[in-house]
This record gives structure tokens, C-alpha cells and sequence, in this order.
């Protein structure tokens, strides 16, 4: 699966809510059956670092929290490089 289709299923389960990484994770098994093949963690952390998601450590969560916002959806998934 190419990353962009991965990055359209990530926006597709935040809506408009903030999640944690573990929430993230179930969303897209359950919805999409999709399992990340790597540390989602990391994942995510590179989609932070291309703009193409949110995140912040949460001390009450106890871990990251991440969302996406019209900035993030405005970015082409397609033409970003995530490595």
C-alpha cells in the first residue's frame, strides 16, 4: 500500500477528534482492516514531521495524542516524502 492511501485512511478515522496513538490504531484494524507494518508510533511521528498530522504528548493520556486539521488536509499526501 502506497503511503498516501495509508495517510488518507489515517485523516478518514480522526474526524475531528483527538486521538491516541493505540486509538489510531484500532480505528484503522476495525474500519479498514489495516494493520501498520512498522511501530505506528514512528509512523506517525514521521506524518507529524511531513505536516500531514498533529500531535502533542499528553501527560493525562499518558502518551501522544495526535489530529489533523485543514492544514494537514491541504498538504498532498501523494507528494510527500515520509521516510
Amino acid at each position: 500500500m502506497m503511503i498516501g492511501e495509508v495517510v488518507r485512511y489515517i485523516w478518514a478515522v480522526f474526524g475531528d477528534e483527538r486521538l491516541s496513538t493505540r486509538d489510531v490504531e484500532t480505528r484503522l484494524a476495525d474500519i479498514f482492516d489495516y494493520h501498520c507494518p512498522d511501530d505506528f508510533a514512528k509512523t506517525m511521528t514521521k506524518l507529524k514531521q511531513s505536516g500531514l498530522v498533529k500531535g502533542e504528548v499528553s501527560m493525562e493520556k499518558g502518551g501522544w495524542i495526535w489530529w489533523v486539521d485543514d492544514e494537514c488536509r491541504s498538504k498532498d499526501p501523494m507528494k510527500v516524502n515520509v521516510r
